[in-house]
């Protein structure tokens, strides 16, 4: 029969020992403190929904959560005393105000990365990360909520000079208007010769629209803007219900991508260099390149076939700024050839090229041939492995033009068939991420909307309204955190992560039209400080620590891209979360463990990161 010891009188055994009188008199009096605050609760959570009966604990403001979180901060603290390895991160050093990890350049050169691959992702050589606490700058502000927030910014919380300011030229960063301590956005076509709305109808135009608004009967759901500006190409297409992710690469300041996510859109570090990008083949229905600085007639065009091997079959290469008569346009045009494209429209200096939708034109291409992949060579996982000179998944059950995809967002049965996923557990995920996030907001919206915490310099703040908008899925499965974000009619989005060594679903969640990525959590995330403002995870603590990966260096990392005053919701089995709640208060955030159910190993630890400056 299995008898479960209260989890108080357990940590008493732990903990008693050998102690000298006065640590038994305090841990007494901790005791009781600890049978207070049980005899106040109820022992069913907010989350039990099975058991309707049993009074739930709800949190409805945060003045009581934060007691809680005081008396675990204590009970942990005195737990703890004996443990002198349990100590708080420290702050680190201004200079790390905007840290990105794996970007080192001193660092690949003396390894021996040269030819342009110094500028490029090197975990194995950054081995330098801080086991400290990055700051924001000292005039950070919380940003504005959306849509605010898409078209005005604070200008301390993105590192970017005056001078760059006022140099940038590309179509989107002509869009910004630099006032005292803001950034202002704007795409009026009227304020600019080249305007985003009218660029949008012009290529929408080249391939045989009416209007930009048909992008999505056309199949165009996914868009990767490469080399974005600021993100002001993409503001516009989310306006048009189409999911555009910015990818740019690591920039020490004025970066694209760290503007285009304050801003609450879709950015991560990326670029054409030596290896792939972490997303796996066919995965997006548009790249669209605006000046973006990609050489894409060099290293025998291997650029070109990357892209090829993202982009759907039928899907459309947009590229801005560049002129086709020259030597190196020229080049382009023999690449696009031998790689089944079709030139499909040409205004000026935009041109927009067709991918095949018959893979057989890669086997009867005779002009320069470029191979089709070998089955070994088929690397579906593609996490930063070496740029590839053959044609990928030509034979893929997934090789469906876009031009066929259902105007609903919904995938069908057949599709599930293709990603090997049964219509149960989908569907099953898909409703038990409904219900969680109706969970989670039922905790967190009292937060959020009523009794947030006070920032620093702040009276009375004003209740925020919509604080979270970019989200991020650290263990997406199937996407459905990302359906139920959007059957609820939350302003948000989703950077949906799959981790590295687990099942591969993220081909599933790219043919849904959503975005994400595949990622190994042993290794930081390829974004700036304070770009995301939720962190969810289900299930990580315990596959990381299955991969024999470090708990302490992912919270560690997961505090960096949180912003202030931001949420965590991570759900695991007990052991984990414990572990997880230990670290959580030597990194200062404010947490509280949450029983699911009954008679469950799992458990639910919410976080929220405080605004401290130092």
């Amino acid at each position: 029969m299995d008898v479960r010891i209260p989890w108080w009188l357990y940590k008493l055994q732990i903990f008693s020992g050998h102690r000298p009188p006065r640590d038994w008199l305090l841990l007494c009096v901790v005791s009781v403190f600890v049978l207070v605050a049980l005899l106040s609760s109820s022992s069913s959570g907010p989350f039990n929904t099975r058991t309707a009966s049993v009074t739930r604990e709800v949190y409805t403001n945060y003045r009581r959560l934060k007691e809680h979180t005081a008396s675990d901060y204590i009970e942990l603290k005195s737990f703890s005393s004996g443990n002198n390895d349990l100590k708080g991160f420290k702050f680190c050093g201004k200079e790390r105000e905007d840290y990105v990890p794996c970007y080192n350049v001193s660092a690949n050169l003396l390894a021996g990365y040269k030819d342009g691959e110094e500028f490029d992702r090197h975990c194995e050589v950054s081995q330098d990360q801080p086991h400290c606490l990055v700051r924001p700058p000292r005039d950070y502000k919380t940003p504005s909520s959306w849509p605010v927030g898409r078209d005005v910014i604070w200008n301390a919380n993105v590192k970017i000079s005056k001078d760059q300011f006022l140099s940038s030229g590309s179509m989107t960063k002509r869009l910004m208007l630099l006032e005292e301590n803001q950034i202002s956005f704007h795409s009026d076509d009227e304020l600019i010769f080249d305007g985003v709305k009218d660029h949008s109808r012009q290529v929408a135009e080249m391939i045989g629209l009416g209007s930009d608004a048909e992008f999505w009967q056309a199949g165009v759901r996914t868009v990767l803007d490469i080399g974005c500006g600021f993100g002001s190409f993409g503001a516009h297409l989310l306006s048009l219900k189409l999911m555009a992710v910015c990818m740019a690469a690591y920039e020490l300041t004025g970066s694209q991508v760290q503007l285009s996510l304050e801003r609450g859109l879709p950015a991560i570090i990326g670029n054409f260099i030596s290896r792939k990008l972490p997303f796996p083949s066919l995965s997006y229905d548009m790249i669209h390149c605006a000046q973006c600085g990609v050489s894409w007639d060099q290293k025998d065009g291997m650029f070109l076939i990357e892209a090829n091997r993202i982009l759907k079959p039928g899907g459309y290469f947009v590229l801005h700024g560049t002129s086709l008569s020259t030597e190196k346009g020229s080049m382009i045009e023999e690449l696009t050839h031998k790689i089944c494209w079709t030139l499909i429209g040409r205004q000026e200096e935009t041109f927009v090229w067709q991918k095949t939708i018959d893979p057989q034109c890669y086997l009867s291409n005779t002009q320069g041939v470029i191979p089709v992949c070998r089955e070994e060579q088929e690397d579906t996982h593609s996490y930063y492995q070496p740029l590839a000179s053959c044609i990928a998944m030509t034979a893929s059950e997934r090789w469906v033009p876009v031009q066929n995809k259902s105007s609903d967002s919904h995938i069908t049965p057949a599709e599930l068939e293709i990603h090997g996923v049964q219509q149960n557990e989908f569907y099953e995920d898909f409703e038990s991420s409904k219900s969680a996030l109706r969970n989670y907001w039922s905790l967190l919206t009292p937060l959020i909307f009523s009794d947030h915490p006070k920032r620093p310099g702040d009276e009375d703040p004003l209740p925020p309204y919509n604080m979270i908008r970019n989200v991020m899925d650290m263990n997406a499965r199937f996407g459905g955190l990302n359906s139920a974000f959007l059957e609820a009619g939350k302003s948000a989005w989703v950077m949906n992560v799959v981790p590295f060594k687990a099942r591969n679903t993220i081909p599933l969640i790219l043919d849904q039209g959503f975005i994400g990525v595949l990622h190994d959590w042993c290794e930081p995330f390829p974004t700036y400080p304070r770009t995301y403002d939720m962190l969810h995870a289900n299930g990580l603590l315990s596959h990381l620590i299955s991969e024999g990966c470090s708990i302490t260096n992912l919270l560690l990392e997961m505090d960096r891209i949180l912003r202030p005053e931001g949420w965590v919701v991570l759900s695991d089995k007990l052991g984990p979360i414990e572990d997880a709640r230990v670290i959580t208060t030597q990194i200062r955030w404010e947490a509280r463990v949450i029983d699911l159910e009954n008679d469950s190993d799992q458990r639910l630890l919410v976080c929220q990161k405080p605004f401290v400056r130092k």
